[in-house]
């Protein structure tokens, strides 16, 4: 000792039998232990070197003496204890007595040096009487034994892998061991000991599971991954560190699930394409259950289900004619894929986009050269009307169907077009009394109000108001026949709907030269509209109106129901056995295209109320007619359809549908620039296809075109210096 104060001396003499003490205890020797009085003695030993003896050498002397006591019972006893032969658990053992040993060494010294502490390590800023201790059992045990440790703890590891039995309690104090020496800080243990099993770990399982994959089908391999990862965070809460159970799981997930992904999915007959057409929802369930802790794992799976989803909705709208039944298979298939991203994919955002994405890609596409846009009106049209599929479902039914159409609507980038065609076909349920239930026009009416907002129903809306008012107005007209002082004047039933322009579709204007009756009727209700309102003007529209007109034929008597038109050529003949065609035209004074249209179904089709000179399919100039007295059918009431304008209805409707894109395009570009004055070209095309995508997908070379018309309006200019950038014209 470098110490020459006897004080010292004398103090330090009393300790060494403590220590000597201390170590017979540690070695086991029966009966030894402190008493109070001894506890006493060493404490007032250390607290007296400390006060009595002068300057902080001397104190500082103590400090590095006791460590030379750890050092010194390190070398001479545990060292050579672990040295020798033993093997796997045994060593193990051993390991923790030593440890367990140290620990109470080190809290006996501690009581006894703790004056130490006090006077110098806290103000000097050294490491505590206490952790003196910890550190040279960590730097001379724990660095020598660390790769031995480690070793046997790997073979016990993956012994119990193999199924074989271990003592689990044993590893939990030999993890204690390297989670205590690093003395409240994991950075010892994750260093020098969950390093090395992270990686034996990914070894192991990257092993296994190159032999896996080879081997077993789809569901088999994920049973086996699932059974893996459950039996690993088993084990880190039997005996590895809480810390440790993220890392080691993430490699197991790496090495079983991402390594082989894409083999695991592409399995011919049991990857995922298989598990989806075979409605597998529990192997569905497991692999999202898997994947769900690695994001990353997530996209590829949620890709190809956008690819079977797409493939299968494309083949589909390919391969299909127009019918009926179109929707329905689309129905059926967003059905499906919705159950699934809804059950085994717990409605996950990556799912949802990928259903929604492979939707957005077929129902964009035209089918028979019919948009899906117009093929869901038309689902939805058979659903509303009278004598459609609707009347075969009940309500609950219906509404479920109606609602569907929504959410596929959501897919079509052209929801403006299925309005357009949709208030055509409500136009026609609503006129012609087809609408099979109102609750049922209301139902759908508000989900796509919901959906996309008040403006896009408002007309929809307004034209069942204007049927509930026409009603109401057809009851006042009736009461006004009533108290007229002829009141049977008429002769006819007349029933008029009366219609606000805006609301409505756009109708063909068919002016005529009606008949003496027909004439009459028209003018008694214009006389009865001119007592409720002089602001308003009514204007006829009688290329939707309809007649119910009584042929007495030689067999029998039978009601006609014709167009305005038709009905106008049949009471022609009332006063006329021949009409020549010319002769009907200068009556009627009707156009070419209409008279033909009217003339070829009450001559040349189905139901040949007129015969014809000379006989032919097609109805020229030159023909001749007269009513054919002999016409007879089995029915006392037939209806006589004018001939189907499809082709002339679709092209109308994209007129229109194109007129109101410009004015649409032209709102939101002056919306935009008011908002921000100056705009180079490019976000103005960004900003502009966002605000008017809920409706309709504006193509950039129309918006280009809408550009440079309202450059010429001068509602905006071009930037003198930079042509690229527009500035609004206030």
């Amino acid at each position: 000792m470098a110490c020459k104060s006897s004080n010292f001396d004398m103090e330090w003499t009393n300790i060494q039998k403590a220590i000597e003490k201390l170590q017979n205890i540690l070695l086991g020797q029966p009966g030894v232990t402190f008493t109070t009085e001894e506890y006493m003695i060493n404490y007032t030993s250390v607290y007296n070197i400390c006060q009595k003896t002068s300057g902080d050498n001397i104190i500082e002397q103590l400090y590095h003496d006791y460590r030379n006591i750890y050092e010194r019972y390190i070398d001479s006893v545990v060292l050579p204890l672990l040295a020798k032969e033993y093997h796997g658990e045994f060593f193990l053992r051993e390991l923790v007595k030593t440890w367990r040993d140290h620990k109470v060494m080190v809290r006996w010294l501690s009581h006894f040096f703790i004056y130490l502490d006090r006077v110098f390590t806290s103000r000097v800023s050294l490491p505590s009487i206490h952790e003196v201790g910890v550190i040279c059992f960590r730097e001379m045990v724990c660095k020598e034994m660390n790769a031995r440790a480690v070793d046997v703890v790997l073979y016990l590891i993956e012994k119990e892998r193999e199924k074989g039995k271990i003592d689990r309690a044993l590893l939990k104090n030999v993890v204690d061991v390297f989670v205590e020496v690093g003395m409240k800080e994991l950075e010892y243990y994750q260093h020098n000991f969950e390093a090395a099993i992270v990686e034996d770990t990914g070894k192991y399982y990257s092993r296994k599971a190159s032999s896996w994959i080879m081997e077993d089908s789809c569901p088999d391999y994920m049973v086996k991954a699932e059974e893996c990862l459950k039996s690993e965070r088993e084990r880190v809460s039997h005996y590895l560190h809480s810390s440790s159970e993220q890392k080691l799981v993430a490699r197991v997930q790496r090495e079983l699930l991402l390594v082989y992904e894409s083999q695991l999915l592409e399995k011919e007959d049991s990857g995922f394409q298989a598990l989806i057409h075979e409605d597998k929802v529990e192997d569905l369930s497991r692999m999202f259950r898997l994947y769900i802790e690695t994001p990353e794992g997530l996209e590829p799976i949620a890709d190809m289900l956008k690819q079977i989803i797409t493939g299968e909705g494309t083949m589909l709208v390919e391969q299909e004619v127009v019918s009926a039944d179109i929707i329905k298979k689309i129905i059926g298939l967003h059905d499906r894929y919705m159950d699934l991203v809804t059950a085994p994919f717990k409605n996950h955002a990556l799912f949802q986009r990928a259903l929604q994405q492979a939707f957005e890609v077929f129902c964009n596409k035209d089918i028979a050269g019919s948009s899906i846009a117009e093929l869901l009106s038309m689902f939805c049209d058979d659903m509303l009307k009278k004598g459609g599929d609707g009347e075969k479902l009940n309500y609950e039914s219906i509404e479920e169907n109606l609602e569907k159409v929504v959410k596929l609507l959501a897919y079509v980038s052209d929801r403006d077009l299925f309005a357009e065609f949709f208030k055509k076909k409500l136009s026609r349920r609503l006129l012609f009394a087809k609408s099979a239930n109102q609750e049922y026009e209301h139902f759908i009416l508000t989900k796509l109000k919901q959906q996309y907002g008040a403006q896009y129903t408002s007309k929809m809306e307004g034209m069942i108001t204007d049927i509930t008012l026409a009603k109401e107005s057809q009851k006042e007209f009736k009461k006004y026949l009533q108290d007229q002082p002829n009141s049977d004047t008429l002769g006819i039933d007349l029933s008029v709907t009366v219609l606000t322009t805006t609301s409505w579709p756009g109708f063909k204007s068919l002016d005529i030269n009606f008949p003496g009756e027909m004439l009459n009727c028209i003018e008694v209700f214009k006389g009865f509209y001119n007592t409720k309102t002089h602001n308003k003007k009514l204007s006829w529209v009688h290329s939707h109106g309809t007649c119910n007109i009584h042929g007495k034929f030689e067999a029998k008597t039978i009601e006609l129901i014709v167009s305005t038109s038709q009905a106008a050529m049949l009471l022609l003949f009332n006063y006329a056995d021949k009409l020549s065609y010319s002769e009907i035209q200068t009556q009627l004074n009707i156009d070419d295209e209409d008279l033909v249209r009217s003339l070829q179904t009450l001559s040349c089709l189905k139901y040949k109320i007129l015969k014809k000179t000379p006989k032919a399919i097609a109805v020229s100039p030159n023909d001749v007619f007269e009513f054919n007295s002999k016409f007879t059918d089995r029915m006392r009431r037939i209806r006589i359809p004018l001939p189907c304008q499809e082709v002339e209805e679709r092209k109308k409707v994209a007129e229109d549908i194109d007129k109101d894109r410009r004015y649409a395009i032209d709102a939101a570009i002056v919306r935009i620039m008011k908002n921000r004055k100056v705009l180079s070209y490019q976000k103005l095309v960004i900003e502009c296809i966002k605000l008017l995508s809920p409706m309709f997908k504006p193509e950039i070379k129309v918006i280009k075109k809408r550009v440079e018309d309202l450059i010429i309006r001068d509602y905006l200019e071009r930037d003198e210096d930079d042509r690229n950038l527009f500035k609004y014209i206030a």
